[in-house]
């Protein structure tokens, strides 16, 4: 008996320490999916730890192109991208999960402009104006915009007076409602959540048109990745709705849930980069 008992125990320990030592899973986020949201965001990497008993790090980037980078350097496991830059670089990763929102998994781009700009009614009011864009590889808060364009024999080249990048949803909104830009596009489900959290700015707002609907951005895990290791990352996020924190956590993050992700729901988005010269 003692003998089993001191087995037990060895192999207990042996395990803290293989857990100890293991190398944890690297999540990539960048500027736009993280919308300033950092001490919210340590609580759920904390969780997923916990869940998974695994270490787990978040890596945080400017943009989706710097988070596609380190995951062909194999220096993320999982991130939090676009469906473009999803598409761009198909072969690093696989789908993992798309989030829910208000239960399904669906985002529409805001064409934003000041809340004192009561003239403007369309895009193509926007000739000459100065626009701002969230990420040269975001469907809500780029392609969108240049594809409405071209639908309407626009050059996307030369219709603005100026555009640039925030690379964050929280600056763009801010950038629009001081007039640093005229309008900018960006993604209804970050305008939403920002409503909650800052209300200061987005009330300084006025959205003029929604799009049609684009896919959730993804969660996707690197395509060399063990895949007992993918599966449990997915299973933990799918199961987050179930449990008590796991809620707590959605609600603060402004999503229902996770739900397996199917390239299905990003073929508008694969339609328009071909149409917009992004494939």
């Amino acid at each position: 008996m003692k003998t089993l008992l001191r087995l037990f125990t060895a192999c207990f320990f042996l395990l803290i320490a293989m857990n100890a030592t293991s190398e944890p899973f690297r999540l990539g986020m960048t500027s736009a999916t993280a919308r300033g949201q950092y001490p919210l965001l340590e609580e759920w990497r904390l969780y997923l730890q916990q869940k998974l008993n695994h270490p787990v790090t978040f890596v945080f980037r400017r943009s989706y192109l710097e988070c596609m980078d380190l995951m062909e350097q194999n220096k993320l496991d999982f991130a939090w991208i676009s469906s473009p830059a999803y598409f761009e670089n198909v072969r690093l990763s696989n789908l993992l999960v798309t989030p829910l929102y208000h239960g399904k998994p669906f985002d529409l781009s805001y064409l934003i402009v000041p809340a004192s700009d009561h003239d403007t009614a369309s895009l193509l009011n926007l000739k000459d104006k100065v626009f701002a864009f969230v990420d040269p590889d975001s469907s809500t808060g780029y392609i969108e915009t240049n594809y409405q364009l071209l639908l309407n024999n626009k050059n996307p080249e030369n219709f603005f007076k100026k555009t640039f990048f925030t690379f964050d949803d929280q600056k763009i909104v801010a950038a629009v409602a001081i007039g640093l830009a005229d309008a900018g596009s960006i993604s209804g489900f970050a305008w939403d959540t920002l409503a909650q959290s800052r209300p200061d700015i987005t009330s300084q707002t006025r959205i003029v048109l929604q799009s049609a609907v684009h896919g959730l951005s993804p969660i996707v895990a690197r395509a060399t990745l063990d895949r007992h290791d993918t599966l449990a990352m997915q299973r933990v996020l799918l199961n987050m709705s179930k449990d008590a924190e796991g809620i707590k956590l959605l609600t603060r993050l402004n999503i229902d849930g996770f739900a397996p992700a199917d390239w299905k729901l990003y073929h508008n988005d694969y339609l328009m980069m071909q149409r917009t010269g992004h494939l």
